[in-house]
C-alpha cells in the first residue's frame, strides 16, 4: 500500500540532475610523505626503506623490465675478467643484486695470517645493515652475522637516507605494475570463457517463450571451451529490428588493451636508459629505430661503463685488482671503422 508521500514522488515529473563527486587532491602533498621515510631501527638491524620482497617479485612482473636489467647483467658478464677471488658467476650475482636492488653485498673470507682466501657475494634480498656499519643475514628465520670489517656493500645512493641504496627504475615501478595488471585481466578474460561484450535486444512479438529459451540455453553454451560460436535463429513474420545485437565496449577495450601496454612499456624504457631496438621490439614507424651498432655503442658508454666504475670499488676495498673489464668491441662492423676502446 502506498503512501501520500510515495504517490506525490511518483507523480513529480522526472528532471535533469547534475552532480560531481570527488575533491581534487594534490599530488604534491601525498608525494611529501615519502621524504619522511628512512631506514628505521627495530632493535636489531635497520629496515629498508622500500620492500625488498616486493621488488623481487615485481622482478619478473614484466618482460621489458626483466629483460631490461638481465641485458646489462650479461653485459657486465661477458666483459668480465675473472679472477682467483672472484670468478665470473659470482660476480654476474653480485651485479644482478645490485640492478634489481641498489644494493649488493660482498663479503670477504680470511685466513689465518690475515690474507684474503675468497670474495663470496651475499643475497641482498636477506642482507640488513647494523648500527656498527656491519651486516648480517637472514637465514630460514635466523641471523648470521658477519665479522667486524667482512661485508662491504654496494649501493645506489638514496636523497632520503644513507642506510640502504634504491634502485634507479622505482619511478617506473607503477608502470611495470600497470602493465603486468593488464596482462593478467585480459589473460583471465580468455579464460573466463564469458565473453559478454554485447547485448542481446529481441523485442519481435513472434518470438514466443519456447524460443526465448532456446537463445538463452544456446548463449550459456557459449562459454568456456570452444566459445566464439556463431548464433542463427530463425523469426517467421518478424519486423526488421526484432532482434538487436548492441555491442558494450568490445572494440575500445581492445584499442585501450594496446594503449596501456605500450604506454607503459615506453615508460620502463626510459626508466632503465634502455634503447629498444636492442630488446628486439618491433617499430611501428617505417623510419624504425636506427641503426643498432649505434645504439649498442652509445647505450655501453653512457650506461654500461659507469656500471663497471661502480663495481671497481672492491678494489679499494680490498686494495688488490680484483674487478678489471676488457676493453669494448663493437658487436657490429660500422663504416667509420673506429677501433676498440678500453674500460
Amino acid at each position: 500500500m502506498t503512501t501520500d508521500a510515495e504517490e506525490q514522488m511518483a507523480a513529480r515529473p522526472a528532471k535533469a540532475e547534475m552532480f560531481s563527486f570527488g575533491d581534487p587532491v594534490p599530488v604534491l602533498d601525498k608525494r611529501e610523505f615519502w621524504g619522511f621515510i628512512q631506514s628505521c631501527w627495530n632493535g636489531r638491524y635497520y629496515e629498508p626503506p622500500v620492500s625488498l620482497d616486493g621488488l623481487a617479485k615485481a622482478f619478473t612482473a614484466t618482460p621489458h623490465h626483466e629483460s631490461s636489467i638481465r641485458y646489462k647483467v650479461q653485459l657486465l658478464f661477458d666483459y668480465f675478467v675473472p679472477h682467483k677471488l672472484l670468478n665470473g658467476q659470482n660476480f654476474k650475482k653480485l651485479a644482478l643484486d645490485y640492478l634489481v636492488f641498489g644494493n649488493c653485498y660482498l663479503e670477504r673470507t680470511k685466513s689465518r695470517i690475515d690474507t684474503v682466501m675468497a670474495l663470496k657475494p651475499t643475497l641482498a634480498r636477506f642482507t640488513r645493515m647494523k648500527k656498527n656499519g656491519n651486516g648480517l643475514m637472514l637465514i630460514d628465520g635466523k641471523e648470521h652475522h658477519f665479522a667486524d670489517g667482512d661485508l662491504l656493500q654496494i649501493m645506489e645512493p638514496d636523497i632520503n637516507q644513507e642506510i640502504y641504496g634504491v634502485p634507479s627504475y622505482l619511478g617506473a615501478l607503477q608502470s611495470a605494475l600497470l602493465n603486468e595488471s593488464a596482462t593478467l585481466f585480459r589473460r583471465k578474460y580468455y579464460v573466463n570463457g564469458s565473453h559478454a561484450g554485447f547485448i542481446l535486444y529481441v523485442s519481435d512479438p513472434s518470438a514466443n517463450q519456447e524460443d526465448v529459451d532456446s537463445m538463452r540455453e544456446a548463449l550459456k553454451n557459449a562459454k568456456g571451451p570452444g566459445n566464439f560460436r556463431n548464433l542463427f535463429y530463425y523469426s517467421p513474420n518478424g519486423k526488421k529490428d526484432g532482434i538487436q545485437l548492441i555491442p558494450i565496449s568490445e572494440v575500445t577495450a581492445k584499442d585501450e588493451f594496446f594503449n596501456m601496454k605500450n604506454v607503459t612499456r615506453d615508460d620502463q624504457l626510459a626508466s632503465h636508459r634502455m634503447p629498444p631496438q636492442l630488446l628486439g621490439i618491433v617499430p611501428v614507424n617505417a623510419g624504425g629505430f636506427g641503426s643498432v651498432d649505434q645504439a649498442a655503442q652509445v647505450f655501453f658508454s653512457t650506461e654500461i661503463r659507469p656500471l663497471m666504475t661502480v663495481f671497481k670499488a672492491i678494489n679499494e676495498w680490498t686494495e688488490i685488482d680484483v674487478v678489471t673489464f676488457r676493453d669494448y668491441v663493437p658487436p657490429v662492423a660500422t663504416s667509420g671503422g673506429g677501433g676498440a676502446t678500453g674500460t
